[in-house]
């Protein structure tokens, strides 16, 4: 169970000294490159926020830009941001943190101060934020939380879960809850409706979970297993399995799962160096009157990136043959740990690499085939800006 504190907040005296924000120095970076341990897009993608070795810094995604920093004696090791807002979610990390790993501390940016923290027996593994709701992730246990009055309203047993893997919903804003996170068994997802108050288990994989990723309303669930060569689209109102595309067919690590705003596009990104990005052949109502309105016309994906050119053979030989490929793909420095989101503009996708690089790359829903380089930034150098 967590505990909270009341205010006015107080640090334990061991860290007292960590939270002093030093001046806003953006203007004038030091020549020094800062080390990065987090990276995380807001929930509409339009900034990300970066947890480093002595703070954290927030960017805008379009037009590229840092917005601001927050320099600590202390490491962040996780750092979530409450939609465009100046509500943080912090945790430490690794050596030298800013607190302990089992606290999350609340941070308002517009009073350079935090303002709650919860702790907890364990050390945090991941925060998911919503304008209504705090969720917690341990490594067996997510705890949801009221907010702003950060009552806990909810713990779930799950899985290991070293990764802290928990999705939630986010559109429309003020709907229900839907939760997704991993549940008892190994490669099964647990989904939580605050609406409907309704519980599903879906056995998504035969193998541990290495990534998911959910529609912002919540209908469409993606996932990838430890194996990393498959990716499957679940509806998460009964389980139903939608669509199963192939990333490849050699074991990868996924690192980042991300579904388009439509839910018309899923990117995924690897430890192979490449990003994907798949057409997603499923419908809700909202998303299909979204795309009503912006005049889409069905896409014709060609067999390079689509079904193989086997499929024909399929019941002779195996399914590889048969899978659906991805539309387009973009290649990134193999091993390097990259996550993705789709941008605003049209048919375009942001990649982001923990050595502070930053991609806008342009994907052909037609052609398909390798997507062109529109943008590269490394926010850690900015004087190495291209």
């Amino acid at each position: 169970m967590s505990t909270i504190s009341s205010p006015p907040f107080q640090f334990p005296v061991t860290h007292a000294n960590k939270l002093h924000s030093k001046p806003d120095e953006s203007s004038n970076p030091g020549p020094n490159p800062t080390t990065i341990f987090n990276l995380s897009f807001n929930q509409d993608h339009g900034c990300f926020a970066a947890g480093t070795d002595i703070g954290f810094r927030v960017y805008k995604c379009d037009p590229f830009g840092e917005t601001f920093r927050r320099e600590f004696c202390g490491r962040v090791g996780l750092v979530r941001m409450l939609n465009s807002s100046q509500i943080f979610a912090i945790v430490g990390g690794g050596p030298d943190p800013i607190s302990p790993a089992n606290k999350v501390m609340i941070w308002d940016d517009h009073k350079s101060s935090c303002f709650r923290d919860l702790s907890f027996r364990s050390e945090v593994r991941g925060v998911k934020l919503r304008n209504d709701q705090i969720v917690v992730v341990l490594l067996h246990k997510i705890i949801v939380h009221s907010f702003p009055g950060f009552k806990p309203l909810h713990e779930i047993e799950t899985t290991e879960n070293p990764k802290g893997l928990c999705e939630v919903s986010q559109n429309p804003p003020g709907g229900p809850l839907l939760l997704a996170c991993p549940g008892l068994h190994k490669g099964q997802i647990r989904v939580e409706n605050y609406g409907s108050k309704r519980t599903k288990f879906i056995m998504a994989h035969d193998s541990t979970l290495a990534c998911f990723a959910l529609t912002q309303d919540g209908r469409f669930l993606a996932t990838a297993s430890s194996k990393g060569t498959l990716v499957r689209v679940f509806t998460t109102s009964d389980g139903t399995l939608l669509q199963e595309v192939r990333r490849g067919a050699d074991r990868a690590e996924i690192y980042s799962l991300a579904f388009s705003s439509t839910g018309q596009w899923l990117a995924v990104s690897s430890d192979k160096g490449t990003v994907h990005v798949f057409c997603v052949k499923v419908d809700s109502g909202s998303m299909e009157n979204d795309r009503s309105r912006r005049g889409r016309s069905e896409v014709s994906v060609p067999n390079s990136s689509g079904i193989s050119s086997l499929a024909f053979i399929k019941g002779v030989l195996p399914r590889y043959f048969s899978s659906e490929w991805s539309v387009a793909k973009f290649h990134l420095p193999e091993g390097l740990q990259h996550i993705v989101a789709f941008g605003q503009r049209k048919n375009t996708i942001m990649i982001l690499g923990m050595d502070g690089s930053f991609y806008r790359c342009q994907f052909d829903p037609v052609n398909g085939g390798e997507m062109t380089q529109l943008e590269y930034h490394n926010f850690v150098k900015p004087e190495e800006t291209f």
